[in-house]
């Protein structure tokens, strides 16, 4: 699968400063150690809207941070481009759910080339993955992670949540909210013939009318969860950096991806960071297809908004949080995109323009404050007015190397 065009990433002089994130399992900020980063995509039935951009603008910054401190990152994510919701829509559609898969990742390329996120070295497909799931199932049918329902005509395979001992260690919800988050978020917990009902699917047994794959436990398709472990430790290793992702896939998403992961390798820990991004509302309701309130990109950029305003838009709050998108937000980042590239004309000393660049980095270290990395930016744009060619070459390359957002007239 190929992913889209890389952007410009200009280096950034001056001394970068290591990067520090929250990490969901151990509750803590700390520091990142290791360049492996693995970002769970898209479920192609639909256009990229103001959350999924969201969250690939988060970890194109963090890979930008990673950049500055010298990592070769390597960056990997799927497309899960077979699964229900696909299904679903492509029936709804009268279409060819491949097509409609195939369509929508298009645009989402699109998308993400329009918001110069830098493209993962590895983009993989869940169609083009089967042989690695199927792999992967059966070493842990092998050593007794996974088990066939007592099904004839649907002999599904699943995991145990007994499989590992550390299992919760990645969301550290009760089993009350992990039964809650498990029903609403795609599990199957009455499912007649499952050992708890909390084990999840990683081999879905032949459905008429869906596609199909053959394989020593019978034909089907993968599930959704051991896609990602499959993915992620055939090209990160059983032990990586970060395992990032919108906060609905910490559980079960998250948590069964590193299940599955130990269980086959018998390591202890998947990811040593678990980074979530927080959920996009929209005027203070949440963004859902239900509902039918969202904001999809290709519709902003279409409609003349600048894409570099919207990633600053998106900076306004903190990445963690659930936090609220508007007319009023946008409006807000096209004025501040405007006053730093006018303050580019005029961009101050060298000196102020690396004290600001050493703000910029050390707000983007403390786990992506981008705000507060926003309002070093502000407070050089208001500096007394000088023409120094150096200073505008490096506010340029450091707002666009480190945030994402041209300055510059192309």
């Amino acid at each position: 699968m190929h992913s889209w065009p890389h952007p410009a990433v200009p280096d950034v002089g001056g001394v970068s400063v290591p990067l520090h994130l929250y990490d969901s399992a151990d509750e803590v900020i700390k520091p990142v150690q290791g360049s492996g980063m693995y970002v769970c995509g898209i479920t192609p039935y639909d256009s990229t809207h103001l959350g999924h951009a969201a969250t690939y603008v988060t970890f194109d910054v963090v890979y930008r941070v990673l950049k500055d401190n010298g990592h070769d990152v390597h960056y990997v994510q799927n497309i899960t481009d077979v699964d229900d919701p696909l299904f679903e829509r492509a029936q709804r559609d009268g279409v060819d759910w491949r097509e409609l898969g195939e369509s929508q990742i298009e645009l989402f390329r699109t998308d993400m080339e329009q918001l110069s996120v830098i493209p993962p070295r590895d983009y993989i497909g869940a169609v083009e993955s089967v042989d690695e799931v199927i792999d992967l199932v059966q070493r842990l049918l092998d050593v007794g992670a996974a088990y066939v329902v007592d099904d004839a005509e649907h002999p599904d395979v699943y995991a145990s949540i007994e499989a590992t001992e550390q299992f919760g260690y990645q969301s550290n919800y009760s089993r009350a909210q992990m039964e809650e988050f498990f029903a609403e978020r795609g599990g199957d917990p009455e499912r007649p013939g499952k050992r708890d009902p909390l084990d999840a699917l990683v081999w879905q047994a032949r459905r008429e009318g869906e596609p199909h794959w053959e394989s020593p436990f019978g034909p089907g398709r993968p599930g959704w969860h051991v896609e990602c472990s499959a993915i992620a430790t055939n090209r990160l290793g059983s032990n990586f950096a970060i395992q990032g992702g919108g906060s609905d896939l910490k559980f079960p998403h998250h948590e069964f991806s590193a299940a599955h992961a130990e269980a086959a390798s018998g390591g202890e820990r998947m990811a040593e960071h678990y980074v979530h991004a927080g959920m996009i509302g929209l005027e203070g309701t949440k963004m859902s297809k239900s509902l039918g309130n969202l904001v999809f990109v290709h519709k902003l950029t279409e409609a003349g908004h600048d894409p570099a305003a919207i990633r600053l838009g998106i900076y306004a709050s903190h990445y963690r949080s659930d936090r609220d998108w508007s007319d009023d937000i946008l409006a807000v980042a096209e004025k501040r995109l405007a006053v730093w590239r006018e303050a580019l004309q005029t961009p101050g000393s060298l000196a102020d323009a690396e004290a600001a660049v050493a703000k910029l980095r050390e707000r983007l270290s403390d786990d992506l404050d981008t705000a507060g990395a926003m309002e070093a930016i502000d407070e050089w744009a208001q500096a007394d007015s000088l023409d120094d060619a150096a200073a505008a070459e490096l506010m340029a390359d450091s707002v666009e190397g480190l945030l994402g957002v041209r300055l510059r007239e192309k």
